[in-house]
């Protein structure tokens, strides 16, 4: 296993602990490259790699002739892209049932294989995890002087925190938060998210069933999702944005398929839409806002360059939303929240919503510019004061301006607050 004073902690440390002491096993579950292996070896005193190439695959060929014997190991042990094999997981839930001691293994798994493999769910079992990317905190690229837990219940404490360089911002986004791209050079680290589509379109999709699709097509519908992303598209509008921008066609039933296997294969995590109470008279739409797991996904669809961003404030302003709704879901995770966005029907929107475990729920708007502070701030308070005018309505806690640019965090006169990014952590 690997060396311990090697590891760099992540914000998923803590759960995986906790979870290890309440339930027999803990599935860890997200996107190839974004540290699941690392972090899981970190938490345990063994471990078998399903995918190990080594001796013409001769972990995978064991565990499909004996699932039970790749399970023998000290404890916690851990059992790398168990997707691989999928009765492992019944493996791994009688042995559990048989011998119920808490935390005895860890799996790890990129995809989400389908259920006709699995007898069992592992309800009560094994409990799963989703790891994302790292967020800016983690890779070192936030100061981390604003708490995102205490911000959400009105705390903070005003700091000014350092001028942020637009294209220093841009570098972060095509870069993104796959620790394999931590201290690369901007060109060097572009090159790894084109490498992993490549790889998931070109292996792992098959593999998920062993159904052969048309990639071509499959390429075509990223793009889309790309040109698309942090919006809430329709799956009609992605097939109609295909034939317009690629001069190729795709039914709507293939879209809908497509679209669920990026979800298994975890390249895409959505935005669901939320909404201020039960009984309220205000009518949200239920769309998802698209995003993939990572921004640099969509940056290397759409081949963007530092250079091309300057030029491109509106696809800058969209990847950079982008950015600050991968950390806030990564932070807000931590202390049990969920993140959510706001559009109802009356043209209102919010961008990013944080609901907290006890109900109470935050409204942020992002904004790469500090000029947009006022009119996001004026936004936050209008949607504030109509949610507040309904008998029914839930009105949010806290109201925020999670800025790009901006040098200080603080809480205005009117009492929005203002986060730069690059200060916060969970």
């Amino acid at each position: 296993m690997m060396e311990k004073k090697d590891y760099l902690p992540r914000l998923i440390d803590d759960k995986i602990e906790e979870y290890l002491s309440v339930f027999g096993a803990v599935c860890v579950e997200g996107p190839k490259w974004c540290g699941k292996t690392w972090t899981s070896s970190y938490h345990c005193r063994s471990g078998i790699f399903i995918g190990n190439p080594e001796g013409n695959f001769q972990n995978r060929r064991l565990a499909e002739m004996s699932p039970a014997l790749v399970l023998e190991g000290e404890k916690p042990r851990l059992i790398d892209e168990w997707q691989e094999v999928p009765p492992i997981w019944d493996a791994v839930r009688y042995q559990v049932d048989q011998e119920p001691q808490k935390g005895q293994f860890i799996l790890t798994g990129s995809a989400t294989p389908n259920h006709k493999g699995i007898l069992h769910s592992g309800a009560g079992r094994i409990a799963r995890l989703r790891m994302r990317p790292m967020s800016l905190f983690e890779s070192g690229d936030s100061s981390g002087e604003v708490s995102l837990e205490k911000l959400c219940k009105g705390d903070l404490k005003p700091a000014m925190t350092g001028e942020v360089d637009l294209k220093e911002l841009i570098r972060l986004i095509i870069r993104g938060g796959w620790p394999g791209s931590i201290g690369l050079s901007p060109q060097q680290a572009a090159l790894l998210p084109e490498e992993y589509l490549n790889a998931v379109i070109d292996d792992d999709v098959y593999r998920i069933d062993g159904i052969k699709r048309n990639t071509i097509k499959m390429r075509l519908l990223l793009r889309s999702l790309a040109r698309n992303e942090s919006t809430t598209a329709t799956n009609k509008t992605l097939k109609n944005d295909i034939r317009e921008n690629d001069d190729e066609d795709i039914d709507v039933e293939t879209v809908k398929e497509y679209l669920d296997i990026f979800e298994r294969l975890f390249i895409t995590d959505h935005q669901l839409p939320f909404s201020v109470g039960v009984r309220s008279s205000v009518r949200v739409k239920q769309a998802v806002k698209r995003h993939f797991a990572d921004p640099s996904l969509a940056c290397a669809l759409l081949k963007v360059t530092p250079e091309s961003l300057l030029g491109d404030l509106e696809t800058l302003g969209f990847l950079f939303e982008a950015l600050c709704e991968r950390d806030l879901k990564i932070y807000a995770e931590t202390f049990g929240a969920s993140l959510y966005h706001y559009q109802d029907y009356s043209g209102r929107e919010i961008d990013a919503v944080i609901e907290m475990p006890d109900g109470s729920w935050c409204a942020f708007e992002i904004k790469l510019g500090a000029n947009q502070i006022d009119a996001a701030a004026e936004n936050l308070l209008k949607i504030q004061k109509e949610i507040q005018n309904d008998p029914k309505g839930r009105p949010p806690k806290v109201l925020c301006v999670l800025c790009g640019l901006a040098n200080a965090a603080y809480q205005r006169p009117d009492g929005v607050y203002v986060i730069p990014l690059t200060a916060l952590k969970n």
